[in-house]
């Protein structure tokens, strides 16, 4: 796997995404517009908080490409500039983060993205594998409960002890492992929700203009200046292989279509509530 990963990372010049920026900034902004996902704050034992709006992010602003590029660049962010900085500060190692997955607004629609999701969470496994300490699911609709009940016992038993599911937005359980000023911004009323433009953008950590994804946007942008000095930043998504993905993925993403079907032909397509 070790082996793999390393080919990975060489065949797709993985150690210079970080220097190719997603321009135009009005794509790029579509994309975050789009694919839910920023740096809440710490944890009080010094792990980093992503917060990831499952149900809302609609990943139609862009080719699958940009998405993955997106993906890719959040995680070795995370692991060259992320996780060492949180390790300096606290003096130990810092390996591992947490992940609060919103689920406000899953709709039946969302089998369209499970593709792309099966893609993600394929590259997620293969190449950057036990990053995540916790998964905590909150605001999640029936419809998630549905899939929740077949896909768990799929589930290798490492990952399942990893996910708890929050009643409603999970702002009380949160707490306890973080201060409020850390928490989502979807997390700090119940039903709030996770809109994707609730707050200003110093506040919702998915905007383009939340201080996370500007120092990361930043970066970038002078790692190509410092790398490639002199040449143009060339326009365009940096193309990256797709993983096949694993058995237990490509049957979890076949028995989460099915229940949806199952769902849909039984309610319609309504989902919330």
């Amino acid at each position: 796997m070790l082996i793999d990963s390393l080919n990975w990372r060489v065949q797709n010049e993985i150690d210079k995404i970080l220097s190719k920026p997603i321009i135009p900034q009005d794509l790029y902004r579509g994309l975050r517009d789009s694919q839910l996902i920023g740096l809440s704050g710490y944890s009080r034992e010094g792990l980093p908080v992503f917060a990831i709006g499952v149900g809302l992010s609609t990943f139609d602003k862009a080719s699958v490409h940009y998405y993955v590029q997106s993906h890719i660049q959040i995680n070795e962010y995370r692991d060259r500039v992320i996780l060492p900085s949180a390790s300096k500060k606290h003096g130990r190692p810092i390996t591992t983060c947490v992940k609060v997955l919103d689920m406000t607004g899953l709709k039946l629609s969302a089998l369209n993205q499970i593709k792309l999701l099966t893609i993600i969470s394929s590259i997620d496994d293969l190449n950057y594998p036990e990053k995540t300490n916790t998964y905590y699911i909150v605001n999640a609709p029936y419809i998630f409960s549905g899939c929740w009940k077949v896909v768990k016992p799929l589930l290798q038993e490492r990952t399942r002890k990893k996910v708890q599911v929050l009643q409603g937005c999970g702002r009380d359980e949160l707490l306890k492992i973080m201060d409020y000023a850390c928490l989502p911004h979807f997390c700090k009323k119940e039903g709030s929700g996770s809109s994707k433009h609730s707050g200003s953008g110093s506040e919702n950590c998915y905007s383009l203009d939340h201080p996370f994804h500007q120092e990361l946007y930043n970066y970038i942008k002078e790692q190509s200046r410092m790398n490639e000095d002199r040449k143009p930043i060339k326009h365009g998504s940096f193309h990256v292989e797709f993983p096949e993905p694993s058995a237990d993925d490509g049957e979890i993403a076949k028995t989460i279509e099915s229940e949806i079907h199952k769902f849909e032909n039984s309610h319609g397509n309504v989902i919330d509530g």
